[in-house]
């Protein structure tokens, strides 16, 4: 890979702690707190916006969601904005090798920063809301087939952890049929990683037959 890959401005170096600290941004139980709600002792003890919806309504959890969201892709965007401003020698080929490297580390940061808050002593939610936020920014196409695969998943199995199982989990493969570069995939497959791996509670109740299903008294378990 270029060296100038990694020289382009410092501040890139600067912004993989702090998209770590915006990811760690607990957006539901700042929505909640008014409400007098401690969303870690409620319903799924989970911080995103399922457990939000189900514990203080519509309002919050869409604050929540679209929080979450944003603080995927507000760190993506500004890194790509700094590539792209930054005057340096540097080839065409490499500017979009340094685009899909630095934008996707910073946005797997982000989404790290969700998954273990330095705010709840590194204990956060699933991170598909906030990867979601990343994918908007980092590539548009991929997250409009992976929202697409996710409705359609979850609109057979009834089971939208399954749907956002599989719709990340086939990101990756997006990439490689779209003919994305290498760093993109292995950036794809990362996330998809890291996601899957928060979702191994689902993965169990999954196997067990026991995972609750969308419209179930339990609730649609949709995990963010």
């Amino acid at each position: 890979m270029p060296l100038n890959v990694f020289s382009i401005s410092p501040v890139l170096y600067l912004l993989i702690p702090a998209a770590f600290l915006m990811g760690s941004i607990p957006f539901g139980l700042v929505f909640t707190k008014s409400k007098g709600i401690d969303l870690r002792n409620t319903g799924s003890k989970n911080i995103g916006a399922t457990n939000v919806l189900r514990s203080a309504g519509k309002l919050p959890a869409l604050f929540t969601l679209l929080g979450d969201m944003m603080k995927g892709a507000i760190p993506v965007l500004i890194c790509m904005y700094i590539i792209g401003n930054t005057d340096i020698t540097i080839q065409t080929d490499e500017r979009v090798i340094a685009e899909d490297l630095w934008a996707g580390i910073v946005g797997l940061s982000a989404v790290l920063g969700h998954m273990f808050s330095v705010f709840l002593s590194f204990k956060g939610g699933k991170g598909v809301a906030t990867g979601f936020g990343v994918l908007l920014a980092y590539s548009p196409a991929a997250a409009g087939i992976g929202l697409v695969i996710w409705i359609a998943v979850a609109c057979i199995s009834k089971i939208s952890s399954l749907a956002a199982i599989i719709s990340v989990g086939l990101i990756p493969v997006v990439f490689l049929l779209s003919r994305a570069s290498a760093v993109k995939v292995t950036i794809g497959i990362v996330l998809a990683a890291l996601i899957i791996y928060k979702h191994k509670s689902n993965i169990k109740n999954l196997i067990a037959g026991t995972e609750s299903r969308i419209g179930s008294k339990g609730g649609s378990q949709v995990r963010f």
